[in-house]
This record gives structure tokens, C-alpha cells and sequence, in this order.
């Protein structure tokens, strides 16, 4: 009888701790991805929703024509536009090859004071390739004109 209790209880004592650990790690992967985890959004949506300051996420659209404007050593500024809205961008570092006017980039970075702050370009990799969320948020706008045939 004893040996029956002894073994339903040493049972429970595995499920509860199976039951914390579990929770415990689903903790650390979600603390961990706290800053991995970047939101796309359109330049109309920054600009109708203006992030905070301390947020990082990722904007797309196309480079605005006549925007870019190489400064002082590696800083340079442009505009990216998804045709419903414009956001200035500052970025100081190499860009990519295929970073051109009039062409589609992501960026992640922060929007402070009315300015993108970016920490990262991506151009895209091909005269054919267009990320999956500008193409979506071009189309939004209306704007959007695929590949020629």
C-alpha cells in the first residue's frame, strides 16, 4: 500500500518539474528573441503610427529618385517611399552593390525625430527580386510595378 503512494507521488514530483522546466525555458527563448525579433513596416505606416524612439524594426519600399545624397565620409542620406508616404533615411556605412534610386531595400534600424537611423541596408539581389513584405506594402499603395515580361 505504502510502495502504491510512494510511487503516485514520486510520479506528480515529475510532472510538476517537467511542467517548470518547461516554462522556465519557453522564458529564456522569449528573453533571448527579445531583440531578435524585428517588425516590418511601410513607410505610410511609420508615418501614420510613429514608432518609439528605442524600437528596432525594419522598413522597405523603393529609394526615392533624386534622395540620395552622399555626405562626409561614409554617411549618407536618402528617402524610401512606398508611393503613399516618404521617410528620410541616414545610414553611415558601405552600401550594397545593387543599392540604387528607384530600387527596392529593407533597412533596420530605429526612427528618431522624424529620421530613420539605420543599421543595416539590404539591397535586392537581383533585377528580379523584391522582398516579400515591400512588394506587399507597394501593392498597398498601388504602386507597385513587377518585373517586365
Amino acid at each position: 500500500m505504502a510502495l502504491k503512494s510512494l510511487k503516485k507521488q514520486r510520479r506528480i514530483q515529475i510532472v510538476a518539474l517537467a511542467a517548470v522546466a518547461l516554462i522556465v525555458s519557453t522564458g529564456l527563448i522569449g528573453y533571448a528573441m527579445r531583440d531578435g525579433i524585428n517588425f516590418f513596416r511601410s513607410p505610410s505606416q511609420v508615418m501614420e503610427e510613429p514608432p518609439a524612439p528605442n524600437e528596432v524594426f525594419r522598413i522597405g519600399g523603393l529609394v526615392e529618385e533624386g534622395s540620395l545624397v552622399r555626405g562626409a565620409g561614409e554617411q549618407i542620406r536618402f528617402s524610401v517611399t512606398d508611393g503613399g508616404a516618404t521617410v528620410p533615411v541616414v545610414y553611415t556605412g558601405v552600401l550594397p552593390d545593387l543599392f540604387e534610386e528607384n530600387q527596392g531595400m529593407v533597412g533596420t534600424g530605429r526612427y528618431v525625430d522624424g529620421v530613420f537611423e539605420a543599421s543595416e541596408i539590404l539591397a535586392k539581389h537581383d533585377e528580379t527580386y523584391m522582398p516579400k513584405e515591400v512588394v506587399d506594402a507597394l501593392k498597398e499603395q498601388g504602386v507597385y510595378q513587377g518585373p517586365e515580361s
